[in-house]
């Protein structure tokens, strides 16, 4: 897809960029500096998580997600819960891995949930490689097989778990958009022209036009963003514009058809990947809750770079704000410690309050190891507010 950068409308741009660039530097040094940056981080994720279903037109409440994250669903999961929690855990991988990888081959296919796809490789030309840590599997598992062959023996709790695995690459593939038969052999199929076919090569890759649109390449549409984003690099540009730009680009091409919020979690790893915001993965969902969607889905594209940019600066804002509220809160927390024992699980409950938003009497038990009646009484004696409104099923936060 063809995109001229030299026709942006600079000065337009210009004011905005500036104030975005300024929050976004500064909110990156605080959170480094700060006694709370690991809470901070914990509920970026839920929040961003739950706002990328909002933009998507669907409503997860935190405190439901922070509960089925932790395994304590009060009810049966829906179908927006567990998406919301993809896009939790999706986050957690990415900031968990080097800065480069989600922008890599293998960190795409590995996001995308098509792990087994693609090689060992890992990457096309220009692209960050496999993981170390993937080479090195790989190496340790060809030295196996090496062995094994040399000495003759079979391991008989070897074979089982292989074929375990072959059985979830297959489950993997197929949720993933392939749709094959199960082979009766491992030997292909014959065709008419005495070829050899597998099943797998012999159908097509998708799950139907009831799920999958046949027409839509992702493969080829993701290579045209990518392309773009290789060009953003060659520009000499700041990260917030080309990441304003990169974010843009994913709402023109929309290069996958179900996992759309995976582009605002790529250009917060582009942010990541330059430097720009280091400390932790940027919350752009936040900010883009706050944009009207009108302007997010003008025609016009400096509108809607505008409003990218805007999007920026209100997410970096409203970080640097939840990041006073929780450094007041800890302090307040923490005048509760005075004249305690040494063995009181009160320091403990109040790392946990920081580190998630929400928190229930369950949780706090199985976190602090005590009983729920005495996770009440700590709960109590800390001073929190409920935020549930109800009588069971409670649940507690720094409001």
């Amino acid at each position: 897809m063809a995109y001229d950068l030299s026709k942006l409308a600079l000065n337009t741009l210009l004011g905005p960029l500036a104030r975005a660039e300024d929050l976004l530097a500064r909110l990156d040094e605080r959170v480094h500096k700060s006694p709370v940056r690991d809470g901070f981080v914990e509920r970026q994720h839920f929040a961003d998580a739950a706002a990328a279903l909002w933009l998507e037109g669907e409503l997860v409440h935190i405190e439901d997600l922070v509960l089925h994250d932790a395994h304590m669903d009060i009810r049966a999961p829906t179908h927006e819960l567990t998406r919301a929690h993809a896009v939790l855990r999706a986050r957690r991988r990415i900031l968990l891995h080097p800065p480069d990888w989600a922008l890599c081959r293998v960190g795409i296919l590995a996001l995308r949930g098509r792990e087994g796809q693609g090689g060992r490789d890992g990457a096309s030309p220009g692209r960050t490689g496999a993981e170390p840590a993937t080479a090195a599997a790989g190496a340790d598992e060809t030295a196996g097989e090496s062995f094994a062959q040399d000495t003759g023996q079979k391991d008989a709790l070897a074979e089982e778990l292989a074929e375990i695995d072959a059985v979830l690459a297959r489950s993997s593939r197929l949720l993933a958009g392939e749709n094959f038969a199960p082979r009766a052999a491992d030997s292909p199929d014959v065709d008419t022209a005495g070829q050899g076919v597998t099943a797998r090569e012999a159908l097509p890759n998708s799950l139907g036009p009831l799920i999958r649109d046949l027409d839509w390449d992702e493969d080829q549409r993701l290579a045209d963003w990518l392309a773009m984003i290789d060009k953003l690099r060659g520009e000499t540009m700041p990260a917030v514009l080309a990441a304003a730009v990169a974010w843009e680009t994913w709402q023109d091409i929309e290069p996958l058809q179900h996992q759309h919020w995976l582009g605002t979690l790529l250009v917060a790893a582009l942010l990541r990947q330059s430097g720009k915001v280091g400390s932790h993965l940027f919350a752009l969902n936040s900010g883009l809750r706050l944009i009207a969607r009108e302007r997010r889905k003008a025609p016009d594209r400096t509108t809607r770079l505008l409003a990218g940019l805007d999007a920026f600066a209100e997410a970096a804002s409203a970080g640097l704000k939840e990041l006073d509220r929780l450094t007041l809160a800890k302090g307040q927390m923490e005048r509760r410690l005075r004249k305690r024992r040494k063995n009181s699980s009160l320091p403990r409950l109040i790392e946990l309050v920081l580190a998630r938003p929400v928190v229930s009497a369950g949780l706090v038990a199985a976190e602090l190891k005590v009983t729920q009646r005495a996770a009440l009484g700590l709960v109590a004696e800390l001073g929190i507010r409920e935020v549930t409104g109800r009588g069971r099923y409670r649940a507690w936060g720094v409001v």
